[in-house]
This record gives C-alpha cells, sequence and structure tokens, in this order.
C-alpha cells in the first residue's frame, strides 16, 4: 500500500486495486479521522499503520463512508469500525447490499471492460458489513465543516460522491476515475445514469478531486472535469 499526501488535511490509501481515504479534523475536543471508503477485507493493518506513520491513533476514527458496495471499497470497513467504535454510513439503497441481505448488483460491462472487470474480481469479497447511518441525497455526513452526500447512481444504484464545499473537496467514488485520464467510471449498472451524475459532480467545481480509481485531481479540477464530462457525454 502506498500513503499519498493530497493536503496536509487528506491522505490517500493506494492498494494494488482501489483506494481510501483519511480526512483530519482537528476539533476543541481532539483529532477527529474520517475514512472516505475501507479498502479490501486485507486492509485493516495497512490503514492502520497508515494512521499511526503520521503521527495519528485509528482510535480517533469517528466514521467511515462508504460511498458504494463493492468489494475494495467495503472490506475492512467492518473491522475498523468494530474495533475503534466508528460509524459505518451509507446511502439507504447500498446499505442492504452492504449488509449482505441483498446481492452486488451486476454490471452492464462493455466488451472492453470485460478482463479489466475480470482482474477486479481478484479483490476478496468482503464480508457483510453493518452501516450504522443511511443517508440521502444532501444529507450532512458530520465532518470537515459541511461535507453532505451527493447521490450519484449509475456505478451502482445507491452510489454516493462526498463533498466538502468549504475546502473544495470531492470524493468521486467510482462514479469518476482518474486512471491515464479523467473519465466515467467503468462497471456501470446503468452507464447513462453514471454520465448523468458524472456531470452533475463535474457542476460542483471542486479544486480537489478524489477518485476511487487513479491519482487525484488537484490543478484545473473543475475545467478538466467538465471538459471528460462533456466528451464522455457527446461519446455516449
Amino acid at each position: 500500500m502506498d500513503l499519498v499526501e493530497v493536503t496536509p488535511r487528506l491522505h490517500m490509501f493506494r492498494f494494488p486495486i482501489g483506494q481510501a481515504y483519511l480526512w483530519r479534523d482537528d476539533t476543541a475536543s481532539g483529532t477527529e479521522l474520517t475514512l472516505v471508503d475501507a479498502g479490501n477485507v486485507t486492509s485493516g493493518p495497512e490503514i492502520e499503520a497508515a494512521i499511526r506513520s503520521l503521527g495519528l491513533r485509528p482510535e480517533d476514527i469517528r466514521r467511515i463512508v462508504l460511498t458504494h458496495c463493492h468489494r475494495d471499497h467495503v472490506g475492512a470497513a467492518g473491522e475498523l469500525a468494530g474495533r475503534y467504535g466508528a460509524e459505518v454510513v451509507a446511502h439507504r439503497l447500498e446499505a442492504p447490499v452492504i449488509r449482505g441481505e441483498r446481492p452486488v448488483p451486476e454490471p452492464v460491462l462493455l466488451d472492453w471492460e470485460r478482463p479489466l472487470h475480470a482482474h477486479g474480481l481478484t479483490v476478496p469479497e468482503a464480508p457483510p458489513t453493518r452501516v450504522d447511518r443511511e443517508v440521502e441525497d444532501g444529507d450532512d455526513l458530520g465532518f470537515g465543516d459541511g461535507a453532505y452526500a451527493v447521490h450519484s447512481p449509475g456505478h451502482t444504484d445507491g452510489s454516493i460522491a462526498v463533498h466538502l464545499p468549504r475546502h473544495g473537496v470531492l470524493f468521486t467514488g467510482d462514479c469518476v476515475a482518474g486512471v491515464q485520464l479523467v473519465m466515467v467510471g467503468v462497471f456501470n449498472t446503468d452507464r447513462e445514469r453514471a454520465l448523468a451524475s458524472f456531470r452533475r459532480l463535474a457542476a460542483l467545481d471542486p479544486a480537489t478531486a478524489c477518485f476511487g480509481h487513479g491519482d487525484p485531481l488537484t490543478r484545473d479540477t473543475a475545467k478538466v472535469l467538465a471538459e471528460a464530462a462533456a466528451r464522455d457525454s457527446s461519446a455516449g
């Protein structure tokens, strides 16, 4: 796993497949940490070690926000939440899948996505994981000076992005990818809905965009997102 500083308050944990993010809030009562996604089921010890390497404490993880139900995002959430008493947060439509009450939805794959999808399935399955709070579009997530959920369906029905408007930061989940070029994410259950969600996220004009796959975008971010959303939409 690689540990990457995005901003002084924001770090990325990059795994062989997928990544997660750590946000730090310094409050009057002390440091509070938020994870956005949690890697795969084997990622817990690496996340804990990385947090300690930053001079922080895993015990200060207050919440884990899951952008969607896939195994490379949910994997270690249950372990970390159970160990440190963190709240697990997900969209209302995604929560039954994360809990194991409904199957993970099958994507409608484009031909060129098939080998990539097969490679992604080498990640161990995520165990059923509790969800403590189910959110809707626009709900306050309790960190980052006003972070809120942005329902962005298409990758899955209950996918969310996380927007921190006061800091200009947007976590896109897998709605948007930044591998080689910025583009709508792959393995979607409904590509047209995913494209509409991409356009909505681009219109938020973030200064920093953090993707589920690919390096964060920190320069000309709003322009790059808008141009990519327009290009992908016109391509269909």
